[in-house]
């Protein structure tokens, strides 16, 4: 239960930032003027709260890459602890501050950058956003809060992040994996306007979701089968060329996720849960306005239990497959396409054992 909702208290500034900038493209008020009104004053609240957010995120990224440079530099003593860590681990978490420190204040610059409408104008060259659009700017600022996540996970380092976590007592990933899908899909249906400027059924209509039909489910089901045969070869491919899949990322995903291969009901929430959240998300709401291969990509480092590995760059394969599927059919596809390919390789993971 804690984990739960830990997961919902992480999305929560997420839903009144979307509320907020939904709220400032309100038609209503909006027929006052952008730069007057509720619509100016909605607007400025989500920016500066945006920005305050970033800035401590800016400044604590310095002082992170400071205090390694401090250490790397002997000019102090020890000042990481971890319980039970074995000092050779310290060390080497010691010595990435430096990129850990920039994996916050780099995204968190370029989240500053994208609040200012020339950048924006210039990213509009390149992407289908509307520069002047206050969801479209919160949306696409906010993106940096996964590169962050994603460039964290990688400057620590999986082998480090494995052993930290090596030992822990197993939980059940279900209830905190359902809460986190759920979450998303509740956040793709608030960014796209519900209670703010569009009724539900509109909503709907703009993240690509109908009644699922049978073709639905033929052409879902097709397609993540061939998915799954295709990311097999690539990773075959790939283990052939001398780039074998990262251990340390299998060992941690294990960790995560491998109490769920043990069972039908864990399999099943492999496949729809994230059919539910991530499609959506990436495929429902970003993808109209962020382009597909942004929205690939940040489908992708949203997996960052992979790391950089041979299986990130599957998830990008994957992401741009189903974002091709999106645009020729609809989300409600994709949905089918996703749940097909997870619990596939669920079903593969559990008869391997």
């Amino acid at each position: 239960m804690t984990e739960v909702v830990g997961v919902i208290l992480q999305f929560m500034p997420f839903f009144f930032l979307l509320l907020l900038a939904n709220g400032a493209e309100n038609p209503r008020l909006r027929e006052q003027g952008r730069r007057k009104g509720p619509s100016l004053v909605l607007g400025v609240i989500s920016y500066v709260l945006l920005s305050l957010s970033f800035g401590f995120l800016f400044l604590g990224g310095l002082l992170f890459s400071f205090l390694g440079w401090i250490a790397q530099n002997g000019k102090t003593g020890p000042f990481l602890t971890f319980p039970g860590a074995p000092p050779e681990l310290t060390q080497k978490i010691t010595d990435s501050l430096p990129m850990v420190g920039a994996s916050f204040w780099v995204p968190s610059l370029l989240g500053l950058l994208l609040l200012i409408p020339a950048v924006r104008r210039g990213v509009s060259k390149i992407i289908p956003i509307d520069p002047f659009n206050r969801v479209h700017t919160v949306s696409l600022s906010s993106t940096m809060f996964i590169w962050i996540y994603f460039f964290f996970f990688v400057s620590i380092g999986l082998e480090a992040i494995t052993e930290l976590t090596s030992g822990q007592k197993a939980t059940n990933p279900m209830p905190s994996l359902w809460a986190q899908q759920i979450t998303f899909f509740l956040l793709a249906l608030i960014g796209t306007g519900w209670l703010t400027r569009r009724r539900l059924r509109d909503v709907f209509r703009r993240l690509g979701l109908h009644r699922p039909k049978g073709r639905h489910l033929l052409i879902g089901v097709g397609s993540g089968l061939i998915l799954v045969l295709g990311a097999l070869s690539l990773e075959s491919l790939a283990r052939s060329a001398g780039f074998p899949n990262d251990p340390h990322a299998q060992k941690l995903t294990e960790e995560l996720l491998g109490p769920l291969y043990g069972s039908v009901w864990g399999i099943l929430t492999l496949g729809l849960s994230a059919a539910l959240g991530e499609e959506a998300v990436f495929r429902g709401a970003l993808l109209p306005r962020f382009g597909l291969f942004l929205t690939s990509l940040l489908f992708a480092v949203v997996h960052s239990n992979y790391g950089l590995s041979i299986s990130t760059v599957i998830v990008f394969l994957v992401g741009l497959a189903l974002g091709l599927l999106r645009r020729r059919y609809d989300t409600t596809t994709t949905m089918f396409v996703h749940a097909t390919y997870n619990m596939t390789l669920g079903l593969m993971a559990f008869f391997s054992t």
